[in-house]
């Protein structure tokens, strides 16, 4: 395989950027930006996620068995920049970004104008991203946006190519 036409082809691929939040066993918060999502099924409301399986953010997740996806909307850059290490409370935020809290447990950043409450009911352990299928159990919008929605959200376009391929 050509390994140019290989990137060129995945890089058409859309991507939104959210952050993923959850609390593990031991109570430490965990959060990470994560740009893989889709939803796979409209009855029961399931999405499937791409999460760094070395990640405090997966491990919390796959622990807890709950977690909440952020949804970023247009003009957060700082904000997914801020989870692009591991996440750490401070003064009572999360990565500088205020908090509330969902009912399975899981921070909300209250900046983003949207978010979803998440139930994980598998993991597939393959390659360095493991994908997690989960229901979600609850949303929350903070924001209504003009237009479409999709339009809205943070895109891996809008980050700009040398954050996420080198260049």
């Amino acid at each position: 395989m050509d390994e140019q036409d290989r990137k060129t082809a995945l890089r058409m691929i859309p991507y939104g950027i959210y952050v993923m939040t959850a609390v593990g066993e031991d109570n430490a918060i965990a959060g990470a930006t994560v740009n893989w999502v889709t939803q796979t099924s409209f009855s029961p409301p399931l999405l499937a996620l791409g999460v760094k399986a070395d990640s405090g953010v997966y491990a919390a997740a796959k622990a807890s068995g709950h977690f909440v996806l952020n949804i970023l909307g247009k003009n957060q850059q700082g904000t997914a920049f801020a989870f692009f290490k591991p996440a750490v409370v401070e003064d009572g935020k999360l990565s500088g970004e205020e908090i509330g809290w969902a009912s399975n447990g899981a921070p909300i950043l209250k900046s983003a104008p949207a978010a979803v409450e998440c139930r994980v009911v598998d993991v597939v352990e393959i390659g360095d991203h493991h994908t997690v299928v989960a229901e979600v159990t609850a949303a929350h919008v903070h924001s209504h946006p003009e237009g479409r929605p999709d339009d809205a959200v943070l895109a891996m376009k809008d980050l700009g190519e040398k954050v996420f391929y080198g260049g």
